[in-house]
């Protein structure tokens, strides 16, 4: 084809032909309606949704009825607030849930109201801290003494083993060690907390360098009990292993435990922390 005056026009420069390349080469018109398809359709996609990370909670119904009642308690709250706080919340019963495979894509495990009894599951817990895993503890999990025989998880908890407790259960007041810490943060440096049967072990966790305490039994309480008295001395409640990413929470006897707002987002913040990059 001519142009003005008869000057020829390359093929391809009209629309009629392949088109060329700055180096001359003929790209096939189908190929750039692939290419053109494709960009388009890159551009148009929605971004990938980041996964959220699986929370496990492990409980049981055949022990005490006082500790089954909390966990039934806790598993809707924690429930919702996986919703609000963008992670996903599983509980279960079955702890031979508590193997390799099954905590492989686990960010944090949760112990409601027991332990795990078997030599197999004990040993993947361990190897999941080891590797990094996340633990939050309640009431019953620290209950450890010579009847645990399990040497790793008493020194993963502190040292301690149990020594007594308060009775009946009551309210106390909680002191806050440490009001910088994102588990604490939100709480008033002294509160009323709901009515719980409290523990004490021997030795005091508070004495393992590793050990950083949150909150403290205050000693305006003591002696706190009736039946079973704890008389005085140091109390803590509300402990991390700075050699894992773990917390111990001495709260989860009856059916009182969430009936104290501030109580219960420490509970909620203390999921938020474990859950942090770090």
């Amino acid at each position: 084809m001519r142009g003005q005056g008869g000057t020829p026009i390359p093929a391809g420069e009209n629309g009629s032909g392949p088109a060329r390349s700055l180096q001359g080469a003929a790209i096939p018109t189908g190929w750039l309606i692939l290419l053109l398809g494709l960009l388009c359709s890159c551009l148009g996609a929605a971004p990938q949704e980041t996964p959220r990370p699986r929370v496990l909670a492990f409980y049981s119904t055949d022990g005490e009825g006082d500790h089954t009642d909390f966990a039934l308690q806790a598993v809707p709250f924690f429930r919702q607030a996986a919703e609000r706080g963008h992670f996903t919340f599983e509980a279960t019963t079955r702890w031979e849930d508590l193997n390799p495979t099954n905590l492989r894509d686990c960010r944090l495990i949760l112990w409601l109201n027991d332990i795990p009894r078997s030599v197999a599951q004990r040993e993947a817990f361990r190897a999941y801290m080891e590797r990094g895993g996340s633990w939050l503890g309640f009431h019953f999990a620290g209950y450890t003494d010579s009847g645990t025989q399990w040497p790793w998880y008493v020194g993963f908890l502190g040292g301690g083993e149990y020594s007594g407790n308060n009775w009946p259960p009551l309210p106390a007041v909680l002191s806050v060690d440490d009001p910088a810490n994102p588990v604490t943060a939100h709480l008033p440096s002294r509160f009323l907390s709901p009515a719980n049967e409290w523990y004490t072990w021997t030795p005091n966790p508070r004495l393992n360098p590793h050990v950083k305490v949150l909150l403290t039994l205050d000693p305006s309480n003591l002696p706190l009990g009736f039946k079973e008295t704890i008389q005085s001395g140091d109390v803590p409640v509300v402990w991390t292993n700075t050699g894992y990413r773990m917390i111990y929470m001495n709260m989860g006897h009856g059916d009182r435990i969430f009936d104290d707002p501030a109580q219960d987002r420490m509970f909620e913040d203390a999921v938020l922390w474990l859950l942090a990059p770090r």
